[in-house]
């Protein structure tokens, strides 16, 4: 097992061809997938040849970014994922996080321990400047994870169906179905660093 990072409860891994069973779980339940496709779940086939290829993609680039298999160390219980990668149109010193965990994972501080420390190697191993994430509008508790790890509001935008396409984390046929915006979060590192 390719351990990547590791906090105190969590083990962040690379993924594998087995982990097919455990995306199709957490993109199964209609909370988890309530503000990316409005419940409906990733088909299987669609992560078995689309999703989990492009998240085993970007092993091959090197260990400094990608998509981790979030783990329970004290269980080994698969929770979700996290991801930090260059964003679709910036340079490598530039960040995206993104993490989407499991239901029974909710409210456990999870998120903001692992972007926490995603943010931290990036910016003190990785040669990240800046970190960005966003998120649809209404997507409070991803917000507070957001604002809890320092990053803070940036702009509101709205994603096309072109871009959700585009994207590794989602169903290549989502369509945009919200009447709302989505926002932007980030920090430079002269930020991170001030606070630390």
């Amino acid at each position: 097992m390719h351990i990547f990072l590791e906090t105190e409860r969590l083990a962040l891994r690379r993924f594998t061809e087995a982990d097919a069973d455990n995306l199709v779980a957490l993109d199964s339940d209609p909370e988890v997938m309530r503000f990316l496709t409005g419940g409906a779940p990733t088909p299987r086939d669609v992560i078995e040849h689309d999703i989990l290829p492009a998240f085993l993609r970007y092993y091959e680039r090197g260990d400094h970014y990608g998509f981790w298999a979030a783990i329970e160390k004290d269980t080994g219980e698969f929770l979700g994922w996290f991801h930090f990668r260059p964003g679709k149109d910036s340079g490598p010193d530039e960040a995206e996080l993104g993490y989407r965990l499991r239901r029974t994972a909710w409210g456990k501080g999870y998120g903001t321990e692992a972007s926490r420390a995603l943010i931290q190697k990036g910016f003190s191993e990785l040669g990240v400047r800046r970190v960005t994430a966003s998120t649809y509008e209404h997507n409070i508790a991803s917000r507070r994870v957001m604002e809890k790890v320092g990053l803070r509001f940036v702009r509101t935008f709205h994603y096309t169906p072109e871009d959700l396409q585009a994207q590794d984390t989602c169903d290549s046929t989502a369509q945009d179905i919200w009447d709302g915006d989505d926002v932007e979060y980030a920090l430079e590192k002269s930020e991170w660093e001030g606070r630390t």
